[in-house]
């Protein structure tokens, strides 16, 4: 175990080589692909200050090594700042959906299936060495954030299928919907929800290259464990950065998005002016689907306690303004949650209503906790009493194990399946 921790420390030192068509300005050049007497720089080892340093060494190598731990400078990928100031977040608001959730379901579980693979498949090509398909997951990206555009709930409703033994490729591809959601709620363009997306789809991949043993260990991480597990930043980082055409601030992204408001985070300690938007956005969206969900060690929390989470996060560690739109964007009862009403009677809530948030659309499931119905369909907005008099009011959220529901059961027995044919619509 020494020699793996003395390895993580010399991992800010660790020498990344890279393709000098990919050189940023203010990387460290520490190392070139021949001899430092073979060519006319006079220092070995300088910082990329301008781009004419970048043009000068791009003449006279093919490839060069890097040291993160000397990087000044951090790239800001966003093009539009404004996007992100108090006074756009206090006034802005998302586009129209575009079609209803009945048109966009049956898609988005299409996406959400194949995009799902294709993550796992990405993990397992780094797990053996091989690098990630750019176009595959740039492709992917966009048929989320078509969906997302569409009807977002349909897709955010996917994120709730969660299968315990698939967490950390699930967890990526939700972080994947959760960012894009959240850039859709602060009216980011088609360009920048894609970019965005891709920084949550990739942002956890340097995990794959984090011992077994530590990434699947059930129970806490001990001290000397803990370090290694928080390396996958800085593994992420350089995997991406040697990857063919990949979106630059998804590397970053990659490196940063354990970073604190505070300074507090790592692995480099960056204060708030140092954190790009877009790892602001992915810090939030990860930590939501992190505390959210069951882990090996762990069981996730409800989305109330989620949200509390996020909002006690705000005064030292993520960013206040973008939480806030975050859960804005996902309402009280978010689609997929599970709901009491005031009658006993137990509901899915399949899609939420912008204009009376605290009334969605919902699906009953029970007449009481693990007590099985014929499903209907009830829109609260429209409907506040069943037929025989009982209130249409939801009491509370609950978690799956509190009524004996598996979402992915009913899911894979055809429950959007039943939905679309017309199961009985109050």
């Amino acid at each position: 175990m020494e020699n793996k921790i003395d390895n993580l420390m010399a991992t800010s030192l660790e020498l990344v080589q890279i393709d000098v068509k990919n050189l940023k300005v203010g990387m460290y050049v520490s190392k070139l692909d021949r001899p430092w007497l073979e060519t006319n720089f006079l220092f070995q080892g300088f910082e990329l200050k301008t781009q004419a340093d970048i043009e000068a060494v791009q003449k006279q190598c093919e490839f060069v090594f890097i040291d993160v731990a000397k990087q000044t400078k951090i790239p800001q990928y966003v093009a539009r700042n404004s996007a992100y100031s108090k006074d756009y977040l206090e006034k802005v608001q998302p586009p129209e959906k575009r079609t209803s959730f009945n048109q966009e379901i049956k898609k988005a579980e299409q996406i959400y299936t194949g995009t799902s693979h294709l993550v796992k498949s990405f993990m397992e090509e780094v797990q053996f060495g091989r690098p990630i398909n750019a176009v595959t997951a740039k492709q992917a990206v966009a048929n989320c954030v078509d969906s997302i555009l569409n009807s977002p709930d349909a897709l955010m409703l996917m994120t709730q299928l969660k299968r315990r033994d698939e967490y950390t490729a699930q967890h990526s591809m939700n972080v994947c919907i959760f960012s894009i959601a959240l850039g859709r709620q602060i009216n980011l363009s088609v360009e920048e929800l894609n970019n965005l997306g891709l920084c949550g789809m990739l942002h956890d991949m340097g995990k794959m290259l984090v011992p077994t043993e530590i990434l699947n260990k059930r129970g806490r991480l001990g001290p000397e464990e803990m370090p290694i597990m928080q390396s996958h930043t800085v593994k992420g980082w350089s995997l991406l950065l040697k990857t063919s055409g990949i979106y630059a601030g998804a590397v970053d992204v990659a490196h940063m998005h354990h970073e604190r408001m505070d300074g507090g985070g790592y692995p480099r300690k960056l204060t708030a002016e140092q954190i790009t938007p877009y790892a602001r956005i992915v810090a939030i969206a990860d930590t939501y689907d992190a505390v959210s969900s069951d882990r090996i060690y762990q069981k996730g929390r409800s989305h109330l306690d989620s949200i509390k989470i996020l909002t006690e996060a705000t005064e030292t560690q993520l960013d206040s303004g973008l939480t806030m739109k975050f859960i804005e964007c996902l309402g009280i009862y978010p689609a997929g949650s599970l709901v009491e009403l005031a009658s006993g009677e137990v509901a899915l809530v399949l899609e939420v209503n912008p204009r009376a948030k605290l009334k969605p659309r919902i699906l009953i499931l029970q007449e009481k906790a693990t007590m099985a119905c014929v499903e209907h369909m009830v829109d609260l907005a429209m409907v506040s009493q069943s037929p025989d008099g009982r209130q249409y009011i939801i009491k509370r959220v609950l978690r799956p194990d509190e009524c004996g529901i598996d979402l992915v059961k009913y899911y894979e027995a055809g429950l959007f399946d039943r939905i679309l044919a017309g199961v009985e619509v109050v």
